[in-house]
């Protein structure tokens, strides 16, 4: 089993992506064995995101749960240098330190190489506005205003619940939402790849919260929503990130529901 993860953090850091459901009793190893594979990731240069499903936090919803998952991910956010989590900040920084010595060794202005490096992302959904948060997180660095820096942090973790607060801190139109759970999770994968690491992955853990759920149409859209991400994984349209999902059996065997 760890083989095949290790061949999966491989097939990541070349440009493809994994699926993998991690299916165990209660007590049998999951959260351990997922950490395990974290570890491997940290040493080929990927950054981890991880949490566990709850009530309050699924992959499809539309009340504020899927933007609660979405939260606690990047606060979870890691890096080989940060293994214990909150690095998002690090990792944008590094982002911008990378764009400043290209500048500098192109003679460019900054925020020239800042636009042309996050191109990619703008092709995406939600794309732009992502590129827009990053320029102000650049510009508060360069002009030392720290609430500035910290307002786009806020932005990147899904932590705005409303588009009009967001548009007068950082002048961008929408927010991470329950709708752009995924995109925004394909929009962090290429920005890490921008910023020097190999690719991401994201483990989700207590799998069996979506089994629970008692609401039939709840339950049909979030396991549309492991659908739609192992589609993308399985048809190549998703690039430099992989999946992980620990659950106990029934989470996945349970004909009925």
């Amino acid at each position: 089993e760890i083989r095949a993860l290790y061949e999966d953090i491989e097939r990541i850091s070349q440009g493809g992506s994994a699926f993998r459901i991690i299916v165990g009793d209660y007590g049998s190893g999951k959260t351990f064995f997922m950490s395990v594979v974290r570890s491997i990731a940290f040493e080929r240069k990927l950054v981890t995101v991880h949490a566990d499903l709850s009530p309050d936090r699924r992959l499809h919803a539309s009340s504020g749960q899927a933007r609660n998952l979405y939260s606690e991910l990047m606060r979870n956010l890691a890096t080989r240098s940060k293994p214990d989590g909150s690095a998002l900040g690090s990792v944008v920084e590094r982002f911008v330190t990378e764009a400043r010595r290209e500048a500098a060794e192109n003679k460019i202005d900054v925020s020239v190489v800042i636009h042309q490096r996050l191109g990619a992302l703008t092709d995406l959904v939600g794309g732009y506005d992502f590129a827009k948060v990053i320029e102000s997180y650049w510009h508060g660095f360069e002009q030392g205003d720290d609430e500035l820096m910290s307002n786009a942090i806020r932005w990147l973790r899904a932590e705005y619940t409303t588009k009009t607060e967001a548009r007068q801190h950082l002048d961008v139109r929408t927010i991470i939402s329950d709708d752009s759970f995924y995109d925004a999770l394909k929009l962090m994968s290429l920005f890490v790849r921008q910023a020097g690491y190999e690719g991401l992955l994201v483990s989700l853990d207590e799998m069996v919260n979506l089994y629970k759920l008692s609401s039939t149409q709840a339950r049909t859209s979030n396991y549309e929503q492991i659908l739609r991400i192992l589609n993308d994984c399985l048809q190549g349209s998703a690039a430099h990130i992989g999946f992980l999902m620990g659950g106990t059996p029934e989470f996945l065997l349970d004909p009925r529901r």
